[in-house]
């Protein structure tokens, strides 16, 4: 068995907005984002691309394609607010003393955008259900959609169905470095006026040959002259670029960052893990 993880609102959002040729979610066996929460709260509003998941007229939970589970490398499910994986624990308990708590959840009238109907640990139980199935550990939305929401709001809809045309031509957001703080993304993202406004960008460090003009603010744009190339020389710059960072009053929150994640100086210039941030995320 795989096992279950936790996931930060972070780690979903980076997930969603990987990008070779084509965003990553065009790809069959990229994501899988299943949705724990009632039909109702799925139409109101879900995350981008995610499925809900089925009951049966038990109310037992339907298992997705077994196989399309063992060839995924992200399996992320999420309910209303789950925040633990403890809680799983007694559900079990639950289930050993005949509850019925499946029935009683589909029962319950509530009008809140997340009803008492997709109590914490559905997403927990869920994913339990086919752990079996997946080669890497099933990722728990922490916080559910109501955090991932708030966070990102951007990133809700109402769509359904996503054709493969359309997936080709979603259009991904930069990476997150530090939560509503850094990003890292390309020109185009950088020129692109809603990501601006979605993300509240009030400052822009630009990396490349030619400097261009992305801000209208210019005491709060930055110009490192760098080749587009892997074989730049990026490290020569990173005072430069941390004393910008310390003028935004960002370094002691990147410094304590780093203490738990090695190589996030390296990440905010394009210079991370390739698995997580493509060559396509190095120019800004």
């Amino acid at each position: 068995m795989a096992g279950l993880a936790l996931c930060e609102p972070g780690h979903l959002y980076n997930i969603l907005q990987q990008h070779r040729r084509v965003p990553r979610l065009a790809e069959p066996g990229y994501l899988c984002l299943l949705d724990a929460r009632t039909q109702r709260e799925y139409d109101e509003s879900h995350i981008i691309t995610a499925r809900r998941i089925e009951q049966s007229p038990t109310g037992d939970y339907l298992v997705p394609d077994s196989e399309e589970l063992g060839c995924v490398r992200y399996c992320v499910v999420y309910d209303c607010e789950t925040s633990s994986l403890d809680c799983c624990d007694y559900e079990e308990e639950d289930k050993e003393k005949g509850s019925s708590a499946s029935s009683e959840i589909e029962n319950t009238d509530s009008s809140s955008i997340c009803s008492q109907n997709a109590e914490e640990g559905t997403a927990v139980r869920y994913a339990r259900s086919f752990e079996q199935f997946t080669r890497h550990p099933v990722l728990v939305l922490r916080g559910g959609y109501k955090r991932f929401s708030a966070c990102y709001h951007f990133l809700r809809t109402q769509k359904i169905l996503w054709m493969p045309q359309e997936l080709d031509n979603f259009q991904p957001y930069p990476v997150e470095i530090l939560p509503a703080k850094l990003y890292m993304g390309n020109f185009k993202q950088a020129c692109d006026q809603q990501i601006q406004k979605d993300l509240k960008i009030k400052a822009q460090v630009n990396i490349s040959e030619q400097p261009t003009t992305l801000f209208a603010e210019g005491d709060k744009n930055l110009h490192i002259s760098v080749p587009d190339s892997l074989e730049a020389d990026l490290f020569s710059t990173f005072g430069t670029i941390c004393h910008f960072i310390e003028s935004l009053e960002l370094c002691s929150e990147m410094q304590n960052k780093h203490e738990t994640t090695p190589g996030l100086c390296e990440t905010a210039l394009g210079l991370g893990d390739p698995n997580l941030w493509d060559n396509d995320h190095r120019r800004l």
